[in-house]
């Protein structure tokens, strides 16, 4: 399991810094926003870990921007892979 205590940081460079702002409007600093706020759901992504532990998280920005985030560690560093909105299912009544 990952071992929030040895991170550092996060990994951002231009393969991932722009990537998510241009594919679905959050930026960088809402990706990061939401590691440090509750309520957080966190879980391993075995589907998607195939050449390296991948992870996704549920959460919120400071604005209470609800987003899903996947992503890995390199080194002590969190590289976000994706971020998006959060759409939640409402049942046809």
């Amino acid at each position: 399991m990952l071992d929030f205590e040895a991170i550092s940081g996060f990994d951002w460079d231009s393969g991932n810094r722009d990537k998510n702002w241009q594919k679905h409007g959050v930026t960088t600093s809402e990706c990061e926003q939401v590691f440090f706020n509750l309520p957080i759901l966190f879980q391993p992504d075995p589907v998607h870990s195939k050449t390296e532990p991948r992870y996704f998280m549920l959460g919120q920005t400071d604005s209470e921007r609800y987003l899903f985030i996947a992503f890995t560690t390199r080194s002590d560093k969190i590289r976000v892979i994706s971020a998006r909105d959060m759409f939640f299912w409402k049942s046809p009544e």
